[in-house]
Formats: structure tokens, C-alpha cells, sequence
């Protein structure tokens, strides 16, 4: 008979798939509520696991089942994760990258503690694409699949379904460098890979060009947020008032069906709201969760070409 872990691990891939599920064509997805999403700033001390404890109990007594995602910032050679918002000459604590393990165990033990409704989550354990941490992306990428891994096996709980995530922006690395990131997660793990990345300077619907910022290409956001691998699903940053974001990246979307055959594999939206209330300085970019959602659906809805994928998820960022 199957052993415990192994129904686990059956129970949490087939949500997965089920998440993942699109709608018949042309119907519209209702807003799903949202979840709260954090980057984790880490000092390497108890108050690490004390805090992703009290995070994941606060996430749980929402009662709001979904996606949540954990921004841990850049990683750094051999091994070592610094702030998210910061460079290399920062002299904020590193701590080593496989702190992250902790981290995600005591979330999940927070959250399946404090869980009174039978809610489940998935969470996204993830690292931004700054190259300027003298590592490699192919390392990087290895690296934080097996970190995502073993967090996986740490955090063994029914109600949490450990995954990873890469917030991959044109303007922070070369496009090389990501896609070896990327590429090198698929290859090393088959866990899913949230992409919560940015179109940065990518094209609208209507223009003919296909660059993007820093040299980066249509095909680049392409790979990265869905062409790499079918365990990469999109849940782009959709923090702008105007829309333009959302339209930039149904762009992407029927970019990638006219020349890759396949549309953007799109799980949600992610805003910034409360982190932006948090520390202010967001002009225009400061989309609540249902804005952010709703604006890459319709977007997205605009592209007859392909179905509205169902978007089962909206996540907000906010700062500890």
C-alpha cells in the first residue's frame, strides 16, 4: 500500500492539475480572493522561523486557500541569499540558502496549526534573478530546485504544498542568465515554478517590435514565464493602475501561440498593494488584488485567439 507521504504527495499533485485546468473557451473567470504574499527579509536567527510561524497561522486563519509566495531575494556564490531590494555592496545579513528549508517548515507548521477550515496552500519558496552575486544561473537554478526540494520534504503536511518561484525582470541580469536559471530548475526538479516576473519595456498589442528591456526579447519573457518546461506556470506582476502591464503580457501570451504554439501558461496575477501602503513611494503602481486580476484577465480576454485561462490565483506583496 502506498505510504502516507507518497497519498500526500498523490493528493497535492492532483490539485495541481487541477489548478491548472482551463475554462471552455471564452468563459469568464470570477475573481478568486486573494492571498498574502511576503518578502522575507532574514537575519539568520530564531526569529526567522518565528515569524514564517506566525505568517503561516495568520495565512491559514484566512480561510482563503491559494497560492502564497515567499521572496527571500538574490542569491549570492557559494551559497548564501541576501535581502530582496537590495544590490551587492548592501551590508544587510546574508544568511545561507539552505535557511530557506527552516523557513518554509515553519510556515507550514504555522499554517497547519492554526488551520480550523480545512484551507490548503501552495507555497512558493523564491529568489529573484540578480546576477550580480557571482553565481552562475545554471548554479543558481540547480541550486534552488534542490533547496525547493527539500523544503518539500521538511514542510510534510496535507494543507501545504511546497513549491518554487523567480522573479526574473529584464533589468536585473542578462536574458542568458535567466533562461540558464530556468532552465536548470526544470531540469534538476520536477516541482512547479511560479514565475512572478515583469514584461519590463516589452511591447502592447498593435506594435510590431518584439524587445523588451536591457536586451531582453518577446521569446525571453516567453521561456521564462511558461516555454521552459509545463511545470512553469505565469503569475506576472500586474502592478500598474494604467493596465499596461496586463497588456503587455497578454501580448506575450498570443506572441507565444502564434510562434511557439502555446499561450501563456497564466495562473494569476501578483500586486503590491499593501507592500506599497507599507513604504509608500508607488506612484501609479499600487493595483489592489481584484484590480491587478481583473485587468490581466480582461487583457487576456481581449485575445480571442485563445481561451481566458481560469487565473485561480491573486497574491499581494507585502514587507515583514
Amino acid at each position: 500500500m502506498p505510504t502516507t507521504h507518497a497519498l500526500r504527495a498523490l493528493t497535492a499533485a492532483t490539485a495541481l492539475t487541477l489548478a491548472a485546468t482551463p475554462t471552455a473557451a471564452h468563459a469568464r473567470p470570477d475573481y478568486p480572493g486573494h492571498t498574502t504574499s511576503h518578502y522575507i527579509t532574514a537575519t539568520g536567527t530564531p526569529r526567522d522561523t518565528a515569524y514564517a510561524d506566525d505568517a503561516g497561522c495568520a495565512a491559514a486563519a484566512t480561510g482563503q486557500n491559494g497560492l502564497r509566495i515567499l521572496f527571500l531575494g538574490t542569491q549570492e556564490h557559494p551559497d548564501r541569499l541576501r535581502h530582496p531590494g537590495t544590490t551587492a555592496h548592501t551590508t544587510t545579513p546574508r544568511i545561507p540558502a539552505g535557511d530557506t528549508i527552516d523557513i518554509a517548515a515553519a510556515y507550514a507548521a504555522g499554517f497547519t496549526r492554526c488551520n480550523d477550515s480545512g484551507t490548503t496552500a501552495h507555497l512558493a519558496l523564491g529568489v529573484n534573478n540578480k546576477d550580480d552575486g557571482g553565481i552562475t544561473g545554471r548554479r543558481a537554478g540547480r541550486q534552488w530546485a534542490r533547496i525547493v526540494d527539500a523544503a518539500a520534504d521538511r514542510a510534510d503536511t496535507a494543507d501545504v504544498t511546497v513549491t518554487g518561484a523567480v522573479d526574473a525582470e529584464p533589468s536585473w541580469s542578462s536574458p542568458a542568465w535567466a533562461r540558464a536559471w530556468v532552465d536548470a530548475y526544470t531540469a534538476t526538479t520536477d516541482r512547479r515554478l511560479y514565475a512572478a516576473n515583469s514584461a519590463g519595456g516589452c511591447p502592447t498589442p498593435g506594435q510590431s517590435t518584439t524587445a523588451c528591456n536591457n536586451g531582453w526579447t518577446l521569446d525571453d519573457i516567453h521561456h521564462l514565464a511558461t516555454g521552459a518546461a509545463p511545470t512553469v506556470h505565469a503569475l506576472p506582476q500586474i502592478y500598474r493602475t494604467d493596465g499596461i502591464q496586463a497588456r503587455q503580457w497578454a501580448h506575450v501570451s498570443a506572441w507565444g501561440l502564434r510562434h511557439r504554439d502555446q499561450p501563456l501558461r497564466a495562473a494569476g496575477a501578483l500586486s503590491q498593494h499593501t507592500a506599497c501602503t507599507q513604504r509608500g513611494g508607488c506612484a501609479r503602481t499600487h493595483n489592489t488584488p481584484r484590480d491587478a486580476w481583473t485587468q490581466l484577465r480582461d487583457a487576456l480576454d481581449d485575445h480571442p485567439t485563445a481561451p481566458t485561462p481560469r487565473l485561480p490565483y491573486a497574491s499581494d506583496m507585502r514587507w515583514p
